[in-house]
């Protein structure tokens, strides 16, 4: 409180309770009332709810720190060993085991194979071990509105947390995620659990904490939504010719739009010809043994739809083949 609006409090005796003793209940920022007041007027949400949620939520430092410096920004030669150790591969292939039916009808369903589904869960959460300890309403709250950057995006996961709140699907007063505010097995971000989100075993609700086959469906779904395309490759390793003169290749990003002609003609040789349609984008990691090159083509594309970083891309392609390769080894 004001410390002299509460000497004139306490000055006033003819009060019946004593003024001193009186604290005015907690507001919200203003930013964060009119966001409030923006999601009453386009959804119809309950304004005390919201308003109760909002003021509940800490912001908490250790969550802009991790936003900072998120740990899939670590050159590849440190980030690709933490995702193929054994218990991930073995972990893989005990999941496949156990959920084969569920994940052979997510391929027949969505189109995407059983071993980049096993690899999305097995990267994200080691199917479902370590899901996330921050409260994902504080994550949010603090991403977006003591965030750095891409509060837009975030407040935009908020509105989608309090919508499922609406819907009843989780409670945001307890529901942990990742310091961005992804939650389940598969991690997904609330906006995502709205969009993409599949009742895969039935039972009339998605729950990605505790029903595999709505894990599998959901991952499955999302790959479909972003354009999978079943049996196709996803990455080709490469090697160039001059590396100084192919980082304006590099330069243009993840998304596929060289075609083969024009690898050929920067010195890039993937370990095939790319097909007279096919497009790939050349990347660059910084590997154990030195620089890696790696063209990637429509299918690591989808991947990075899932995660922007390629080299958590990467890892779980490569997750997904020791994976597979393990399991065709132990019959």
């Amino acid at each position: 409180m004001n410390p002299l609006r509460r000497r004139l409090l306490c000055a006033a005796g003819a009060l019946s309770l004593p003024a001193c003793a009186y604290e005015f209940p907690p507001a919200l920022r203003q930013d964060m009332q009119l966001f409030v007041e923006d999601l009453v007027a386009r959804h119809g949400l309950d304004e005390g709810r919201v308003q109760g949620l909002l003021l509940d939520a800490r912001f908490l430092p250790a969550i802009l720190q991790s936003a900072a410096a998120p740990g899939t920004g670590r050159p590849w030669r440190q980030f690709r060993p933490e995702y193929l150790k054994q218990d991930r591969i073995q972990g893989g292939v005990a999941f496949w085991k156990a959920h084969e039916p569920l994940l052979a009808l997510a391929r027949e369903t969505y189109g995407v194979p059983e071993e980049i589904v096993v690899a999305i869960v097995g990267v994200e959460t080691v199917y479902g071990r370590v899901t996330g300890r921050h409260r994902v309403l504080d994550a949010l709250v603090t991403l977006g509105f003591q965030g750095q950057s891409r509060t837009p995006f975030f407040r935009g996961e908020l509105e989608a947390l309090l919508l499922l709140d609406r819907d009843g699907v989780l409670d945001p007063l307890s529901v942990r995620g990742s310091y961005a505010g992804a939650m389940g097995w598969p991690q997904f971000m609330p906006s995502s659990i709205r969009r993409f989100g599949v009742d895969f075993d039935g039972d009339g609700r998605v729950d990605l904490w505790a029903s595999p086959a709505d894990v599998i469906g959901s991952v499955a779904n999302y790959f479909r939504h972003f354009g999978w395309r079943a049996g196709a490759d996803v990455v080709l390793q490469a090697t160039v010719a001059d590396p100084a003169a192919v980082r304006p290749l590099i330069a243009t990003g993840v998304k596929p739009t060289a075609g083969r002609q024009e690898l050929e003609a920067a010195g890039v040789m993937p370990s095939r010809p790319l097909g007279e349609q096919e497009l790939g984008a050349l990347m660059m990691f910084e590997g154990a043994s030195g620089p890696e090159h790696w063209v990637g083509l429509e299918n690591f594309y989808v991947i990075t739809r899932y995660n922007r970083s390629q080299n958590y891309a990467l890892a779980v392609w490569q997750l997904a083949q020791a994976i597979a390769y393990v399991r065709r080894q132990s019959g």
